[in-house]
């Protein structure tokens, strides 16, 4: 499952906390904290550590945007939010295929803004709080939501991106968490994630 993200583009967007991207020569775009060169290496660092590549790795840096804050605007009761055009957004701007993503908000939630899990996940996408709280986005907010979720997808596929089994551990990190993914090295064995990433991946049609 490593081709289709290696070829999607991952695009830019705006989230709460300033920093950037850095654009790698396989097709990558990682977002960094910050970043330093050293001679022919250059250190790329996020979530208080770093990682180290050859310079020649890394095409460019592109910095992240953050939308100014404006003075809302009193509106009249408007319209609720189409679940689905908030996918199709969402998935385009940050270059994953719309029926993976609409696959995962089905099985989260129904495409339901008012689920909450007995664990307190919120929202069409099903975010924790502190998952919510690290993206920066409200949960409770369906733009924000979807938005926020599918950046969360893209980067668990993006930290999984070399190994073999990269759709089923990004899955099974979203939602059973990566600290579950990690300590069975793995799908952990509970059934309702070993379902839910099954379903995902049938539903978005990405083969057995």
């Amino acid at each position: 499952m490593r081709v289709w993200l290696a070829g999607a583009v991952l695009a830019l967007a705006g989230q709460a906390c300033a920093g950037e991207y850095a654009v790698l020569s396989n097709g990558f775009v990682l977002r960094i904290e910050r970043h330093e060169t050293a001679g022919s290496f250059v250190r790329l660092y996020a979530n208080g550590g770093f990682m180290e590549l050859p310079a020649s790795e890394v095409v460019r840096f592109e910095p992240e945007y953050v939308p100014k804050e404006t003075t809302p605007v009193a509106a009249a009761d408007p319209a609720p939010a189409n679940p689905e055009q908030l996918i199709d957004e969402a998935a385009r701007r940050h270059g994953l295929p719309a029926s993976f993503v609409r696959s995962v908000a089905k099985a989260e939630s129904g495409l339901r803004q008012d689920a909450v899990s007995p664990k307190g996940a919120i929202g069409i996408m099903q975010l924790m709080p502190e998952t919510a709280r690290m993206l920066g986005a409200d949960p409770a907010d369906p733009r924000q939501n979807v938005d926020a979720g599918t950046r969360y997808l893209r980067e668990l596929l993006i930290k999984y991106k070399d190994d073999p089994y990269q759709l089923r551990k990004a899955l099974a990190a979203y939602n059973a968490g990566p600290g579950a993914v990690e300590r069975y090295n793995g799908v952990p064995p509970y059934r309702e994630t070993i379902k839910y990433v099954e379903r995902v991946i049938k539903q978005a049609g990405l083969g057995k």
